[in-house]
């Protein structure tokens, strides 16, 4: 327990610097039902729903809505129930100012997702200081950069949920090669059962299974059904795991005897798989990635309507992105954990994508999870 409040406090103090050079003497980051924040998690090691209050004096308050799983979970300085609050985010912010001595005047930010009526409140709440909620330059997007590269303790238990993940999928494939999935709703049972067996929180989002019939949508709608799965044609598996709070996203696709036409989109993806991933390695334009991916496809008269890849971590989106838009900044570096998913959609010959987890290095990517496309 000593560890990881070493390891929650380190990643506040990087924080901590960050408002000290913009003058915010206090910050609040919220995860409630309809505000979901990982930044939380990352920053106090509580699961959810709880307020965390930052001073630039370098101490954190914690406000769960659970005190014992608080206790059990969280690292802060200061834990106090939300029940001591009246439940009002409004309320806790003021109090949060008066325990932590926050001085009049000062400037506190609250979430940049704060609507605008609510800003309107906490303005007519908090009149003694100066209340801020900005897009630009916000603690948000300082937390995003931060996160997304990955700090030794993400890493090892990336690894190990890439592991689990590993071992679904090679028991998707015995089960498949054996006959003992025959419906979506199989699959998809299968590996929510696996998930629990291995001590996952569950998996990181619904799980998309769609067979023959309905492989042709980049998300199949709805997720899954008991329709056929492996059956002739083209299958879509969509999935990650979430293990201590980290996340897994990998999609196999199952080409079961292939027609001429569907087996040249299946080696369009494996070879615009292998050229994306060559490209991976820190110092790299996440969207000179895409660009590539998006020219291979378009010399054969194809193109891919979603993203390349994106990070994963706390959550299964996050930063950093490979994306050909021009709003896409983000330059690769050592520590970072993105997905590489090219794919193609057909509503005649159906859809065949491949995606997998992969650790940005400096000479490289390494690859963490095994996904790929499962011919029978």
């Amino acid at each position: 327990m000593l560890q990881k409040q070493v390891i929650y406090q380190q990643r506040r103090e990087r924080i901590y610097d960050w408002m000290a050079r913009e003058g915010i003497s206090l910050l609040m980051i919220e995860d409630t039902e309809g505000r979901r924040d990982s930044n939380l998690r990352w920053l106090s090691g509580m699961p959810a729903d709880a307020l965390l209050f930052l001073s630039v004096e370098r101490k954190a308050l914690l406000v769960p809505w659970d005190i014992n799983l608080a206790k059990l979970y969280a690292s802060a300085d200061y834990i106090r129930a939300y029940t001591e609050f009246d439940r009002l985010p409004v309320k806790a912010c003021l109090k949060a100012a008066s325990l932590l001595k926050i001085p009049h005047g000062s400037r506190i930010e609250i979430p940049s997702v704060t609507s605008y009526p609510r800003f309107l409140r906490f303005i007519e709440t908090l009149t003694d200081f100066d209340v801020i909620c900005r897009l630009e330059e916000s603690a948000a997007g300082v937390l995003e950069q931060l996160r997304a590269v990955k700090d030794d303790e993400e890493l090892n238990i990336c690894r190990q949920a890439a592991a689990i993940t590993n071992s679904i999928i090679d028991l998707l494939e015995k089960q498949l090669k054996a006959g003992k999935i025959k419906t979506e709703y199989d699959a998809v049972q299968l590996i929510q059962g696996e998930c629990r067996k291995k001590h996952c929180e569950g998996t990181s989002f619904e799980t998309l299974a769609a067979g023959p019939q309905r492989s042709m949508a980049i998300h199949s709608f709805p997720a899954y059904t008991t329709s056929p799965f492996g059956t002739p044609g083209l299958s879509i598996l969509d999935f990650g795991v979430k293990y201590r709070g980290y996340t897994t996203d990998v999609t196999l696709t199952v080409a079961t005897e292939p027609t001429k036409a569907q087996d040249r989109l299946l080696t369009l993806i494996e070879k615009a798989y292998k050229l994306a991933l060559g490209m991976v390695q820190a110092g790299t334009d996440g969207k000179e990635i895409a660009k590539a991916v998006d020219a291979f496809f378009s010399k054969s008269g194809k193109a891919m309507p979603h993203a390349l890849g994106h990070g994963i971590g706390l959550d299964s989106h996050e930063g950093p992105y490979l994306r050909n838009r021009s709003d896409n900044e983000w330059i690769l570096q050592k520590g970072m954990v993105i997905t590489v998913e090219p794919g193609l959609y057909d509503p005649r010959l159906g859809g065949c994508r491949l995606e997998n987890d992969i650790l940005v290095t400096e000479n490289g990517g390494e690859v963490l999870t095994n996904s790929r496309i499962i011919r029978l």
